[in-house]
């Protein structure tokens, strides 16, 4: 077999990532696929005996502890605390070559009931989480000579989406984050990207269904002509964006939505 039938321009063998919300859903497949792929990788999200689990999944890259891997738990929600808290983890990890932000919180909420705290919630915990996790990376000793990261928006930001309102201004905020940091980043040598996914079915979308009807289901199906997703979908467009096949992309929201959009 040639060396040229070996290149893989997807491998992260050497490299260090951070995965937030990696307990469950798109996160722990991100995590898992990174580690299959070469990865180093720092598990983040507040359940360390769920990241525990999430860590028993992952393919070992060297023979120290835990196959090389990590888990780091931490609330993304404490904003001003993110910062220090990557540069210890860098220290214990070497410096991040790549993030994948999966953490987020989604709540129903319809428009009469919206409140300050509601607001500030959702807004701190899917906004102002990325825009913390971006000024952290540019740390010195926090980031490789080259990283990237990739947050993770929703097509709740691009179509209507009733009693989602806020949630959806929340991830509309970080295409428009993805574009600004983009450019802010470039001379840090930090691409960012974000990924756009339709209805994805993870526990908690299978929770929600519970209280839909099989008609309200049918019609969400209806409008992604290729069905529901599944999380190895988003994970496997956040390793392209990761790896050297995205290393000519930043400031670009892929949209990943089973023709919902189209």
């Amino acid at each position: 077999m040639s060396p040229d039938t070996l290149h893989n321009p997807m491998s992260l063998v050497g490299r260090s990532m951070l995965v937030t919300g990696a307990s469950a859903g798109i996160g722990q497949a991100t995590a898992v696929l990174l580690s299959r792929l070469g990865a180093r990788v720092t598990l983040n999200g507040r359940d360390e005996g769920r990241l525990g689990d999430t860590l028993s999944r992952l393919s070992p890259v060297s023979n120290g502890p835990d196959g090389g891997h990590r888990v780091a738990p931490f609330d993304m929600g404490e904003l001003d605390a993110i910062p220090a808290w990557m540069k210890e983890q860098a220290a214990l990890s070497g410096p991040f070559d790549g993030v994948a932000h999966c953490a987020g919180i989604q709540t129903l909420r319809p428009i009469r009931i919206f409140t300050q705290e509601f607001f500030d919630q959702v807004m701190r915990v899917n906004l102002g989480s990325c825009l913390a996790l971006a000024k952290g990376l540019r740390q010195k000793g926090v980031k490789a000579e080259r990283a990237a990261m990739v947050f993770i928006s929703s097509t709740a930001a691009t179509a209507a989406s009733p009693a989602n309102i806020v949630y959806a201004a929340a991830k509309g905020g970080i295409i428009a984050a993805t574009k600004g940091l983009s450019a802010e980043l470039l001379p840090d040598g930090i691409r960012v990207n974000c990924v756009v996914p339709s209805i994805v079915m993870t526990d908690l979308i299978e929770r929600g269904f519970e209280k839909l009807s099989q008609e309200q289901i049918d019609h969400l199906q209806r409008l992604q002509p290729l069905g529901f997703g599944h999380v190895d979908d988003v994970a496997h467009a956040i390793a392209y964006l990761l790896a050297d096949t995205g290393r000519w992309i930043t400031g670009t929201a892929l949209t990943v939505d089973g023709g919902r959009t189209a």
